[in-house]
Formats: C-alpha cells, structure tokens, sequence
C-alpha cells in the first residue's frame, strides 16, 4: 500500500522549476525514495535512478562528471550522504547542463552534509519531509499513528507486534550502520546508551550536564551526541525563543522525539494498552502533536522555538507569520482549560492567537484570540 503525498509533490513542482538541483532530507526509511518515484511519474521527460546504496549504481558514478553531463530529463540520486564529494560535481553540471533537474535524497541535514550549501549555494533548494502525517492517513487513524509512528512501514505493519518489531531493527540498524556510514566515530552502544536515556528528556528541556555525568562522559560529548540525533532528524531540538523581558528566560532547548513510534519501542512499549500505562504518555501525545502541527503546518526547523520563563510561565511552541508570533500548547485532556501560566505568556510575547491542541474532535473558541482545535483542524491554522 503506498499513499501519495500530493502537497509534497506539488512543492517540489514549485521548487524544480526554480532551482537545478533540489533535495529532499529526512530520516531514513521515512518514504523519501516513494516520493521521488511519486513525483517522477508526473514529470514530462525521461528520468534517471541512481541508488548510492546499490553497488551497481555506486560503481556507475565512479567517474560522475562523465557519467551524469550528458543525461537529460530528471536525474534522481538517492543516498546522497554516502557520497559527499558528489556535490562539487552537481554544481559543475548545475551550470553546464540545463537539459537536466537534479534531485537527490539525504538521510542527514545539511549540516551533517554540509558541502551541499557550501558548494550549491545558489543552486540548491531544500524539501525536508518526515513520516506519514494524519493528514495524509486521516484524522481517524490519528491514534493508531501516534501508537505506531509515522514511518510507513511501522504504520503500514501487519500487526502491533510487526510493527514493534520493525522500529526494534530500525534502531539497531541506525546505530550499527547508518552512523558509521556518516563517517562518525562513535560506538553504537554508547549512542544507544545515550538514545534511551534521552527519551526520559522527551518534552523537557535538555541537561547536558546531568545526563553527562549519568553515562559518564562529559558535556560536550552529551551535546555532540544530542546534535548528531538531531542532524538524523529521531531528535528535534526546539531552541528558546527570546523576548525582551526582565524574566529570566530559558535558554537551553527542549527535547522531543520526532516519531513517537521510536520513543515508544526505546521505552520498550508495544502497543496501545503500553503506552496509556505509562508515565510518559502525557509527554508522549504532546509530542505527536507539535509534530503534527509542525508537518501540517509546512514549519521549517528554524521557524519553531519554544518560550518559557523560570517563574513556570511556558509556551509549547512559539513561530511567526507575517510579522505576528502566535503559540500552540498541547493538552492530553478532553476538555483543555487556559491556565495562568498561558495567560501570563500571552501577555509577555503579545501572541496573536494561541491555539490549545487536544484529543478531542471539535474546535471551539475557549476565549478572545484562544482555540482548543482538534489534529483534524490544524490544516486550518493560517
């Protein structure tokens, strides 16, 4: 079963037509391969593959520039990571071969791959992408996509213990081969180590001083591992956001796991009846839910931050339109109330709206400039 991703498609329609080379980044396993072949079914000329991670293909850019500056069409190079020094070449061909579009597919951000805007700048536009969304799946099969995890062959699976199963050998495969093939260094037990424990962190804000000292290890390597999970997008790191105020502000992020299907299989929860027992599952549904909001809503990583103050006045997750900054908190409640804590920082960051996202299925105004809305609904935040 594959679903098509028709608003991913129809951006890279936007960003093809205006850039030589496009990338699409995100984890592995998260569909970026399916959305290439989506999108070169509807492109009007001949389109090329080639899989980095397939020896042939691999072999067949031993000698790039003679085996890509004659091809026309849309040339697709999946894996772009395992082969870094691609890049210099694609800017030559950017410039020289205007019969051909390239796209290429990463399993790291550009900061993991950073020749990509060191040598394309100017060239290069960038579509980051995640799992499934309940937009895509439906707003009814929202719980089974907050249990399972948004990558679709976790989603997709047969059973809950398939599923489960799956996410288990997606973890170990991260860390036994997916790191070493990014050049880092780091022993898989120790990052693993490190991923567990973090997941204790989802939805609080990161303490590279206590949990360096909980593995041992110091706080710079506490920090590197946390940017090097985030930079493989299992980790979004969502930075304060400073407002001129006389309040001490915070000002270290706050940690959420991207898919909440990883974070249940670190906490080693297999299903539903799992995750509602947990002590985590307030954290867990907030989580989902920023992510959600973050999917649907089409926010860049460096649009969204979060506020919160020292005195507990907090907001989950602030971002900017037109000018204006509005909030989102998210409540695991079936009737969210406003507390002090959001009035306060309404008034603090003079939001423009602060919408409160719930389990439930209907929107409804909770006060002047203050909506409780449902995941269905969030494609309605403009």
């Amino acid at each position: 079963m594959q679903l098509k991703r028709i608003t991913e498609i129809e951006t890279l329609n936007k960003l093809v037509k205006n850039n030589p080379v496009v990338a699409i980044l995100g984890p592995r396993q998260c569909g970026k391969t399916t959305l290439s072949r989506q999108f070169s079914a509807q492109w009007p000329s001949e389109t090329t593959f080639f899989d980095l991670e397939n020896p042939q293909d691999a072999r067949r850019l031993n000698e790039p520039l003679l085996a890509l500056e004659d091809v026309s069409g849309l040339v697709v190079i999946d894996e772009i990571q395992r082969v870094p020094d691609l890049f210099p070449v694609l800017r030559v061909l950017a410039d020289r071969n205007k019969k051909a579009s390239y796209l290429i597919l990463g399993s790291a951000s550009r900061d993991l791959i950073r020749q990509s805007s060191e040598t394309l700048a100017g060239r290069i536009s960038y579509l980051e992408i995640g799992g499934f969304s309940s937009q895509l799946v439906g707003a009814s099969k929202a719980e089974k996509l907050w249990i399972r995890g948004s990558f679709p062959r976790s989603y997709l699976a047969s059973t809950e213990t398939a599923s489960y199963q799956w996410r288990q050998d997606f973890i170990a495969t991260f860390l036994e081969r997916d790191i070493p093939q990014l050049g880092i260094n780091i022993p898989a037990k120790s990052l693993g180590r490190f991923w567990r424990m973090l997941a204790h962190y989802h939805g609080q804000v990161f303490n590279a001083s206590e949990i360096g000292r909980s593995l041992g290890v110091s706080d710079h390597t506490a920090q590197r591992y946390l940017d090097l999970l985030s930079g493989t997008f299992m980790v979004r790191q969502l930075r304060p956001w400073y407002s001129n105020t006389k309040k001490r502000i915070i000002k270290r992020p706050k940690i959420y796991f991207r898919d909440s299907g990883i974070l249940h299989a670190l906490f080693a929860l297999e299903d539903k009846k799992d995750v509602l027992s947990h002590p985590k599952l307030g954290a867990s549904w907030e989580g989902f839910a920023l992510e959600e909001a973050v999917k649907i809503m089409r926010l860049k990583e460096e649009e969204v931050f979060f506020w919160g103050v020292h005195a507990a006045a907090e907001i989950d997750m602030v971002f900017q339109r037109k000018g204006r900054l509005f909030g989102i908190e998210v409540k695991y409640a079936q009737a969210p109330n406003i507390t002090q804590s959001m009035r306060s920082a309404m008034a603090e960051l003079s939001l423009s709206h602060l919408w409160i996202i719930y389990p439930g299925k209907e929107s409804y105004p909770l006060d002047k400039n203050v909506t409780a809305i449902s995941l269905a609904d969030l494609k309605d935040i403009s």
